[in-house]
């Protein structure tokens, strides 16, 4: 690798004891998903699928955050809609990347996770976050809905807990991640604890491993095969409407878009404050 291509790079792989670490590493712009991460992140997975060294991938991050959704820069600065059909493409990709590799993803998270990184997050076979991690499915508030991302994410969250955080784009944490059914462990060293699992998964055989994930994401893969091309027409049909164009402008400017209404003051109705 030379040194323009290491000073490009954003996502960052080394392989150590059996295993192969794909590290999310763009942290001024929270790791969106942009061309040059989708690019790289499937050349790592591709790499590792052909390592005969390496017994499973650990899905990373630098920064603050493991993944902030989609660069809504990018999105805004190219036409919006050309480029959605390009990105829910990518992300279809990416995510049957995931379910298909015949090698276990862990995903390690010590950060905040937010719209389309939690289609990744779902994704991995297990997923250990820091207690600290924040969570949360924004798209409604942008006006869009979690469309791809929600073959990953409907399948591993309860019916109520999708409902609600679906519909209010509301902040959780690692405990709630954990008692959803987003995460597999949430943890006050997620380090440690992925290393603790990753010495569980060394048990295993490769052909053993490959055959019981394809066991537990047969299902996911058949709504792929039903779904994802519907999905992703829908999510882009959406961008490049005035009220995503609004969202997304509004959060690029960090103010709330025109139909956000002020939150209540505690002891005072909707009704109070209509009239008033």
């Amino acid at each position: 690798m030379t040194g323009a291509d290491t000073a490009d790079r954003v996502v960052g792989y080394a392989v150590e004891d059996g295993f192969a670490t794909l590290t999310l590493d763009s942290p001024h712009n929270r790791n969106a998903i942009s061309s040059a991460l989708v690019t790289q992140l499937l050349e790592g997975f591709d790499r590792a699928a052909a390592d005969p060294a390496v017994r499973g991938v650990v899905l990373t991050h630098t920064g603050n955050t493991f993944c902030a959704g989609a660069d809504l820069k990018e999105a805004v600065d190219a036409d919006p809609a050309a480029a959605a059909d390009i990105r829910t493409q990518w992300m279809v990709r990416v995510l049957r990347t995931i379910l298909e590799l015949p090698k276990p993803v862990v995903a390690r998270v010590e950060g905040n996770v937010r719209a389309g990184g939690m289609g990744l997050l779902a994704a991995c076979d297990i997923a250990v976050a820091g207690r600290t991690s924040s969570f949360a499915l924004t798209e409604a508030r942008l006006g869009l809905a979690p469309f791809v991302i929600s073959l990953t994410l409907l399948p591993k969250l309860t019916g109520r807990a999708a409902g609600r955080y679906f519909l209010t784009g509301e902040k959780f944490d690692a405990d709630t991640a954990e008692r959803i059914g987003l995460i597999t462990v949430a943890a006050d060293d997620p380090a440690a604890a992925t290393a603790d699992l990753l010495t569980e998964l060394r048990q295993g055989s490769p052909q053993g491993l490959a055959e019981s994930k394809r066991l537990t994401t047969a299902a996911l893969l058949a709504e792929f095969d039903r779904s994802a091309d519907e999905l992703a027409e829908r999510s882009g049909r959406f961008f490049g409407t005035p009220e995503v164009i609004e969202g997304m402008t509004a959060f690029l400017q960090r103010r709330p878009p025109r139909w956000a209404e002020p939150a209540a003051s505690p002891g005072r109705s909707t009704e109070t404050r209509s009239a008033e």
